[in-house]
């Protein structure tokens, strides 16, 4: 396993503030106005800036939690969570994309608890994210499209699902304009989609879940980006 220290973590940020030119944050100094709000699961092997090849600041207004989770509880209602409502609103940001990815830690601990295995004490935290997630892989068991030959397989199908009911909630919140593109992506680095490790796949976009269709909507060059593990929704 891993360890680091204080040291090490002034090293890494050495390298960074090297690496950066003198302009380097000129442009947002003052504001944002990030072109895209990119709702990832808290995982160390996905990098959201990594994946989209940011190398400015200002463009990607990063969210991340357990799970890929677009909603919290507020005072007993289901809210849009504000890490992609404070973007959506108050920076013009009209681009939102759920990132889910393989092997996903989240689903398959959520997984367990439908099925009611016993499992350690969580953080309350942790367990509220994953009781967040229950009624989705419940439902997600329920849907024909989901069965799977083996665990991994079934994981990663639940992952994809999961991407789609974001989605829809995006696509359906009062506090999400019509006019924002709302997409659902799953990011591969255990090659379930191909043999690219890291590709983002295309498995949803407003709502569409035809491969077919979804990939009518990207240039050619870009339909091996398009996959879909699950049929059409």
């Amino acid at each position: 396993m891993p360890k680091t220290t204080l040291v090490e973590l002034f090293e890494r940020n050495l390298r960074h503030t090297d690496s950066l030119s003198d302009d380097y944050f000129d442009g947002v100094e003052a504001g944002q106005e990030p072109a895209v709000v990119s709702v990832c699961c808290s995982d160390s092997r996905v990098p959201q800036g990594g994946m989209w090849a940011v190398d400015t600041p200002g463009w990607l207004f990063a969210a991340g939690n357990i799970g890929n989770q677009v909603s919290d509880v507020h005072e007993g209602d289901r809210v849009l969570s504000g890490d992609i409502a404070y973007p959506i609103r108050y920076t013009d940001t009209d681009v939102a994309v759920v990132v889910g990815h393989t092997g996903c830690g989240a689903v398959t601990a959520t997984l367990g608890a439908v099925r009611g295995d016993t499992a350690e004490d969580r953080p309350p935290g942790v367990q509220a994210r994953i009781d967040s997630l229950r009624p989705i892989v419940a439902a997600g068991l329920e849907d024909p499209r989901v069965s799977a030959d083996g665990e991994v397989g079934l994981v990663d199908r639940l992952v994809e699902y999961n991407v789609d009911r974001q989605v829809e909630y995006l696509r359906t919140d009062d506090a999400v304009p019509a006019s924002v593109t709302v997409l659902g992506v799953v990011y591969d680095f255990q090659t379930v989609y191909d043999d690219v490790r890291g590709r983002c796949h295309l498995v949803n976009r407003g709502g569409e879940t035809s491969v077919e269709r979804l990939r009518e909507a990207v240039p050619e060059r870009f339909e091996s980006h398009v996959n879909r593990l699950l049929g059409p929704a």
